[in-house]
Protein backbone atom coordinates (compact mmCIF):
# COMPACT_ATOMS: atom_id res chain seq x y z
CA UNK A 1 0.00 0.00 0.00
CA UNK A 2 2.82 2.43 0.89
CA UNK A 3 4.49 1.75 -2.44
CA UNK A 4 1.31 2.59 -4.36
CA UNK A 5 0.90 5.88 -2.48
CA UNK A 6 4.49 6.85 -3.24
CA UNK A 7 3.98 6.14 -6.97
CA UNK A 8 0.85 8.28 -7.04
CA UNK A 9 2.53 11.17 -5.25
CA UNK A 10 5.50 10.98 -7.61
CA UNK A 11 3.25 11.19 -10.65
CA UNK A 12 1.32 14.00 -9.02
CA UNK A 13 4.50 15.99 -8.54
CA UNK A 14 5.42 15.52 -12.20
CA UNK A 15 2.25 17.31 -13.30
CA UNK A 16 2.67 19.99 -10.65
CA UNK A 17 0.68 20.60 -7.48
CA UNK A 18 -0.10 24.18 -8.48
CA UNK A 19 -1.61 23.18 -11.84
CA UNK A 20 -3.68 20.45 -10.24
CA UNK A 21 -4.96 22.83 -7.57
CA UNK A 22 -5.87 25.36 -10.26
CA UNK A 23 -7.74 22.65 -12.13
CA UNK A 24 -9.63 21.71 -8.97
CA UNK A 25 -10.73 25.31 -8.50
CA UNK A 26 -11.80 25.72 -12.13
CA UNK A 27 -13.66 22.40 -12.09
CA UNK A 28 -15.46 23.27 -8.87
CA UNK A 29 -16.58 26.65 -10.21
CA UNK A 30 -17.87 25.00 -13.38
CA UNK A 31 -19.66 22.26 -11.44
CA UNK A 32 -21.40 24.64 -9.06
CA UNK A 33 -22.92 26.43 -12.05
CA UNK A 34 -23.49 23.60 -14.55
CA UNK A 35 -23.52 20.37 -12.54
CA UNK A 36 -26.52 18.06 -12.38
CA UNK A 37 -27.17 18.69 -8.70
CA UNK A 38 -30.79 17.57 -8.83
CA UNK A 39 -30.11 13.92 -9.66
CA UNK A 40 -31.82 12.05 -6.80
CA UNK A 41 -28.81 9.87 -5.96
CA UNK A 42 -26.77 13.03 -5.41
CA UNK A 43 -29.23 14.21 -2.78
CA UNK A 44 -28.69 11.29 -0.40
CA UNK A 45 -25.89 9.88 1.73
CA UNK A 46 -27.56 6.48 2.04
CA UNK A 47 -24.97 3.91 0.82
CA UNK A 48 -27.72 1.56 -0.39
CA UNK A 49 -29.39 4.22 -2.53
CA UNK A 50 -26.05 5.34 -3.96
CA UNK A 51 -25.02 1.75 -4.71
CA UNK A 52 -28.34 1.10 -6.46
CA UNK A 53 -27.85 4.13 -8.71
CA UNK A 54 -24.31 3.03 -9.59
CA UNK A 55 -25.51 -0.43 -10.62
CA UNK A 56 -28.41 0.93 -12.67
CA UNK A 57 -26.21 3.48 -14.42
CA UNK A 58 -23.64 0.90 -15.53
CA UNK A 59 -25.50 0.07 -18.74
CA UNK A 60 -28.44 2.50 -18.76
CA UNK A 61 -28.76 6.18 -19.63
CA UNK A 62 -29.12 8.71 -16.81
CA UNK A 63 -32.54 9.97 -17.93
CA UNK A 64 -33.94 6.44 -18.15
CA UNK A 65 -32.73 5.54 -14.66
CA UNK A 66 -33.95 8.83 -13.18
CA UNK A 67 -37.37 8.94 -14.81
CA UNK A 68 -38.41 5.29 -15.01
CA UNK A 69 -36.58 3.08 -12.56
CA UNK A 70 -34.70 4.58 -9.61
CA UNK A 71 -37.58 6.09 -7.63
CA UNK A 72 -40.00 3.28 -8.42
CA UNK A 73 -37.46 0.66 -7.38
CA UNK A 74 -36.79 2.35 -4.05
CA UNK A 75 -40.50 2.54 -3.32
CA UNK A 76 -40.71 -1.23 -3.65
CA UNK A 77 -37.39 -1.96 -1.91
CA UNK A 78 -36.68 1.05 0.34
CA UNK A 79 -33.84 -0.55 2.32
CA UNK A 80 -31.07 -3.06 1.84
CA UNK A 81 -32.92 -5.48 4.12
CA UNK A 82 -36.13 -5.11 2.10
CA UNK A 83 -34.20 -5.98 -1.06
CA UNK A 84 -32.55 -8.95 0.63
CA UNK A 85 -35.93 -10.35 1.76
CA UNK A 86 -37.63 -9.89 -1.62
CA UNK A 87 -38.01 -12.89 -3.93
CA UNK A 88 -35.79 -12.60 -6.99
CA UNK A 89 -38.71 -12.66 -9.51
CA UNK A 90 -40.19 -9.57 -7.83
CA UNK A 91 -36.87 -7.75 -8.12
CA UNK A 92 -36.50 -8.77 -11.77
CA UNK A 93 -40.02 -7.53 -12.49
CA UNK A 94 -39.03 -4.11 -11.14
CA UNK A 95 -35.92 -4.29 -13.35
CA UNK A 96 -37.93 -5.32 -16.43
CA UNK A 97 -37.01 -3.44 -19.59
CA UNK A 98 -33.65 -2.18 -18.33
CA UNK A 99 -31.75 -5.22 -19.58
CA UNK A 100 -28.43 -6.66 -18.41
CA UNK A 101 -30.31 -8.65 -15.77
CA UNK A 102 -27.12 -10.07 -14.29
CA UNK A 103 -26.83 -6.69 -12.56
CA UNK A 104 -30.09 -7.31 -10.74
CA UNK A 105 -29.18 -10.88 -9.82
CA UNK A 106 -25.86 -9.74 -8.33
CA UNK A 107 -27.61 -6.85 -6.57
CA UNK A 108 -29.91 -9.38 -4.89
CA UNK A 109 -27.04 -11.70 -3.91
CA UNK A 110 -25.00 -8.83 -2.51
CA UNK A 111 -27.96 -7.51 -0.51
CA UNK A 112 -28.49 -10.94 1.04
CA UNK A 113 -24.82 -11.11 2.03
CA UNK A 114 -24.53 -7.55 3.36
CA UNK A 115 -27.92 -6.78 4.99
CA UNK A 116 -28.75 -4.85 7.07
CA UNK A 117 -26.07 -2.42 5.83
CA UNK A 118 -23.27 -2.16 3.31
CA UNK A 119 -19.68 -2.49 4.56
CA UNK A 120 -17.73 0.60 5.52
CA UNK A 121 -14.44 -0.34 3.89
CA UNK A 122 -13.33 -0.51 0.26
CA UNK A 123 -11.94 -4.04 0.45
CA UNK A 124 -15.10 -5.40 2.09
CA UNK A 125 -17.22 -3.86 -0.65
CA UNK A 126 -15.09 -5.64 -3.26
CA UNK A 127 -16.04 -8.96 -1.70
CA UNK A 128 -19.71 -8.52 -2.64
CA UNK A 129 -21.07 -9.94 -5.94
CA UNK A 130 -21.13 -7.45 -8.79
CA UNK A 131 -19.07 -4.78 -7.04
CA UNK A 132 -15.80 -3.93 -8.78
CA UNK A 133 -13.27 -1.20 -8.20
CA UNK A 134 -15.28 1.61 -9.75
CA UNK A 135 -18.52 0.81 -7.90
CA UNK A 136 -16.70 0.38 -4.60
CA UNK A 137 -14.88 3.68 -5.17
CA UNK A 138 -18.16 5.44 -5.95
CA UNK A 139 -19.75 4.19 -2.73
CA UNK A 140 -16.71 5.24 -0.71
CA UNK A 141 -16.64 8.68 -2.34
CA UNK A 142 -20.35 9.51 -2.53
CA UNK A 143 -21.69 7.82 0.62
CA UNK A 144 -18.72 8.01 2.96
CA UNK A 145 -16.91 11.05 1.43
CA UNK A 146 -13.63 9.12 1.29
CA UNK A 147 -10.88 10.11 -1.22
CA UNK A 148 -11.34 7.45 -3.90
CA UNK A 149 -11.17 8.27 -7.60
CA UNK A 150 -13.79 6.82 -9.94
CA UNK A 151 -13.33 5.74 -13.53
CA UNK A 152 -16.63 5.26 -15.32
CA UNK A 153 -16.85 5.73 -19.11
CA UNK A 154 -17.11 9.53 -19.15
CA UNK A 155 -14.28 9.99 -16.68
CA UNK A 156 -12.08 7.60 -18.65
CA UNK A 157 -12.45 9.83 -21.70
CA UNK A 158 -11.58 12.99 -19.76
CA UNK A 159 -8.50 11.40 -18.22
CA UNK A 160 -7.37 9.88 -21.53
CA UNK A 161 -7.53 13.31 -23.20
CA UNK A 162 -5.77 15.16 -20.40
CA UNK A 163 -2.89 12.69 -20.55
CA UNK A 164 -3.06 12.08 -24.36
CA UNK A 165 -3.64 8.36 -24.04
CA UNK A 166 -4.50 6.79 -27.38
CA UNK A 167 -4.52 3.29 -25.95
CA UNK A 168 -6.49 3.68 -22.74
CA UNK A 169 -4.63 1.19 -20.53
CA UNK A 170 -6.75 0.47 -17.45
CA UNK A 171 -3.88 0.53 -14.95
CA UNK A 172 -2.52 3.81 -16.30
CA UNK A 173 -5.99 5.34 -16.34
CA UNK A 174 -6.46 4.49 -12.67
CA UNK A 175 -3.05 5.93 -11.80
CA UNK A 176 -3.87 9.19 -13.58
CA UNK A 177 -7.37 9.33 -12.09
CA UNK A 178 -5.87 9.04 -8.60
CA UNK A 179 -3.31 11.68 -9.52
CA UNK A 180 -6.00 14.20 -10.44
CA UNK A 181 -8.34 13.45 -7.53
CA UNK A 182 -9.30 16.29 -5.22
CA UNK A 183 -8.81 14.50 -1.92
CA UNK A 184 -10.25 17.35 0.10
CA UNK A 185 -13.61 17.26 -1.69
CA UNK A 186 -13.95 13.87 -3.45
CA UNK A 187 -17.75 14.01 -3.65
CA UNK A 188 -18.03 17.18 -5.73
CA UNK A 189 -14.89 16.39 -7.67
CA UNK A 190 -16.05 12.95 -8.85
CA UNK A 191 -19.55 14.17 -9.66
CA UNK A 192 -18.02 17.06 -11.61
CA UNK A 193 -15.75 14.76 -13.59
CA UNK A 194 -18.70 12.63 -14.66
CA UNK A 195 -20.67 15.71 -15.69
CA UNK A 196 -17.67 17.10 -17.52
CA UNK A 197 -17.43 13.96 -19.64
CA UNK A 198 -21.17 13.83 -20.25
CA UNK A 199 -21.67 17.52 -21.09
CA UNK A 200 -18.36 19.02 -22.27
CA UNK A 201 -15.73 16.37 -23.02
CA UNK A 202 -18.09 14.39 -25.24
CA UNK A 203 -16.97 11.65 -27.66
CA UNK A 204 -17.68 13.86 -30.68
CA UNK A 205 -17.39 17.64 -30.97
CA UNK A 206 -16.17 18.31 -27.41
CA UNK A 207 -16.52 21.91 -26.19
CA UNK A 208 -12.89 22.45 -25.33
CA UNK A 209 -13.16 26.25 -25.03
CA UNK A 210 -15.70 25.81 -22.22
CA UNK A 211 -13.74 23.09 -20.41
CA UNK A 212 -12.26 23.78 -16.95
CA UNK A 213 -9.53 21.22 -17.73
CA UNK A 214 -8.29 23.20 -20.72
CA UNK A 215 -5.13 24.47 -18.98
CA UNK A 216 -3.88 20.97 -18.12
CA UNK A 217 -5.33 18.99 -21.04
CA UNK A 218 -2.56 17.87 -23.39
CA UNK A 219 -5.10 16.51 -25.86
CA UNK A 220 -7.07 19.72 -26.34
CA UNK A 221 -5.68 20.29 -29.85
CA UNK A 222 -6.88 16.89 -31.14
CA UNK A 223 -9.38 15.74 -28.52
CA UNK A 224 -11.20 13.19 -30.67
CA UNK A 225 -7.94 11.33 -31.15
CA UNK A 226 -7.98 10.26 -27.50
CA UNK A 227 -8.70 7.56 -26.63
CA UNK A 228 -8.55 5.62 -29.90
CA UNK A 229 -11.96 4.23 -30.67
CA UNK A 230 -12.17 0.48 -30.71
CA UNK A 231 -13.13 -1.10 -34.00
CA UNK A 232 -16.43 -2.81 -33.41
CA UNK A 233 -16.50 -6.47 -34.29
CA UNK A 234 -19.20 -7.74 -36.59
CA UNK A 235 -22.11 -8.94 -34.47
CA UNK A 236 -23.45 -12.36 -35.52
CA UNK A 237 -27.16 -12.89 -36.19
CA UNK A 238 -29.06 -15.86 -34.82
CA UNK A 239 -32.24 -17.06 -36.51
CA UNK A 240 -34.74 -18.86 -34.31
CA UNK A 241 -38.40 -19.69 -33.89
CA UNK A 242 -40.27 -18.50 -30.83
CA UNK A 243 -43.10 -20.85 -29.95
CA UNK A 244 -46.27 -19.49 -28.37
CA UNK A 245 -48.16 -22.46 -26.93
CA UNK A 246 -51.82 -21.82 -26.09
CA UNK A 247 -54.14 -24.24 -24.34
CA UNK A 248 -57.92 -24.54 -24.45
CA UNK A 249 -58.27 -22.16 -21.51
CA UNK A 250 -56.35 -19.44 -23.33
CA UNK A 251 -53.34 -19.82 -21.09
CA UNK A 252 -49.82 -19.39 -22.48
CA UNK A 253 -46.75 -21.49 -21.82
CA UNK A 254 -43.82 -19.43 -20.42
CA UNK A 255 -40.90 -21.22 -18.83
CA UNK A 256 -38.47 -20.03 -16.19
CA UNK A 257 -35.06 -19.43 -17.71
CA UNK A 258 -31.83 -20.56 -16.08
CA UNK A 259 -29.28 -19.31 -18.60
CA UNK A 260 -26.58 -16.74 -17.82
CA UNK A 261 -28.16 -14.37 -20.34
CA UNK A 262 -31.72 -14.24 -18.98
CA UNK A 263 -31.60 -16.31 -15.81
CA UNK A 264 -34.49 -15.60 -13.47
CA UNK A 265 -36.83 -14.33 -16.19
CA UNK A 266 -39.72 -16.10 -17.86
CA UNK A 267 -40.07 -16.49 -21.60
CA UNK A 268 -41.51 -18.34 -24.55
CA UNK A 269 -39.61 -21.42 -25.77
CA UNK A 270 -37.07 -20.86 -28.55
CA UNK A 271 -36.27 -23.57 -31.09
CA UNK A 272 -34.19 -23.86 -34.26
CA UNK A 273 -36.85 -25.60 -36.39
CA UNK A 274 -40.44 -24.58 -37.01
CA UNK A 275 -42.83 -26.94 -35.17
CA UNK A 276 -45.26 -28.92 -37.31
CA UNK A 277 -48.80 -27.55 -37.30
CA UNK A 278 -47.74 -24.12 -36.09
CA UNK A 279 -48.97 -20.86 -37.64
CA UNK A 280 -46.76 -17.83 -38.12
CA UNK A 281 -48.10 -14.73 -36.36
CA UNK A 282 -45.22 -12.35 -36.99
CA UNK A 283 -41.52 -11.63 -36.62
CA UNK A 284 -39.45 -9.95 -33.91
CA UNK A 285 -35.88 -8.71 -33.70
CA UNK A 286 -33.73 -7.92 -30.74
CA UNK A 287 -30.14 -6.81 -30.23
CA UNK A 288 -28.09 -8.17 -27.35
CA UNK A 289 -24.59 -7.06 -26.42
CA UNK A 290 -22.88 -9.81 -28.40
CA UNK A 291 -25.40 -10.97 -31.02
CA UNK A 292 -28.58 -10.06 -32.89
CA UNK A 293 -31.66 -12.22 -32.82
CA UNK A 294 -34.16 -12.57 -35.64
CA UNK A 295 -37.12 -14.75 -34.77
CA UNK A 296 -40.28 -15.99 -36.46
CA UNK A 297 -43.08 -16.17 -33.90
CA UNK A 298 -45.38 -19.15 -34.30
CA UNK A 299 -48.59 -20.14 -32.51
CA UNK A 300 -49.39 -23.70 -31.48
CA UNK A 301 -52.73 -24.69 -29.95
CA UNK A 302 -52.15 -27.59 -27.60
CA UNK A 303 -54.08 -29.54 -24.93
CA UNK A 304 -53.95 -28.47 -21.30
CA UNK A 305 -51.54 -30.04 -18.83
CA UNK A 306 -50.73 -29.79 -15.14
CA UNK A 307 -47.44 -28.00 -15.78
CA UNK A 308 -46.90 -24.90 -13.59
CA UNK A 309 -45.55 -23.14 -16.68
CA UNK A 310 -49.06 -22.40 -18.01
CA UNK A 311 -50.06 -18.83 -17.18
CA UNK A 312 -53.21 -16.76 -17.51
CA UNK A 313 -53.13 -13.18 -18.77
CA UNK A 314 -53.31 -11.94 -15.16
CA UNK A 315 -50.41 -14.20 -14.15
CA UNK A 316 -48.25 -12.99 -17.02
CA UNK A 317 -48.56 -9.37 -15.90
CA UNK A 318 -46.72 -10.28 -12.69
CA UNK A 319 -43.94 -12.29 -14.34
CA UNK A 320 -40.53 -10.75 -15.08
CA UNK A 321 -40.07 -10.87 -18.86
CA UNK A 322 -37.30 -9.84 -21.22
CA UNK A 323 -37.83 -7.14 -23.86
CA UNK A 324 -37.89 -9.86 -26.50
CA UNK A 325 -40.78 -11.69 -24.84
CA UNK A 326 -42.63 -8.43 -24.30
CA UNK A 327 -42.40 -7.89 -28.07
CA UNK A 328 -43.97 -11.32 -28.58
CA UNK A 329 -46.83 -10.39 -26.25
CA UNK A 330 -47.37 -7.22 -28.28
CA UNK A 331 -47.79 -9.38 -31.40
CA UNK A 332 -50.41 -11.46 -29.62
CA UNK A 333 -52.25 -8.35 -28.52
Amino acid sequence: MVKKIQQTNSTRAALGQARIKAFHRALDVWYQVHGRHDLPWRLTKDPYEIWLSEVMLQQTQVATVRDRYYGQFLRQFPTLSALARAPLPKLLKAWEGMGYYRRAVNLHKAAQQAAPSLPLTFNELLELPGIGRNTASAIMSFAYRKPHAILEANVKRVVARIFVMEAADEKQLWNHAEQLLNRENPFDYNQAMMDLGAMICTPKAPKCKECPAMQICEGRHEPERYPTRKIKKAVPTRNLFIVVKRDAKGRLFLEARDSNLLGGLYGFPQVTAKPKGSATIGHVRHVYSHFKLKAEVVLVDTPSSNSPDWHSAADIKALPLSKLDLKVLELLA
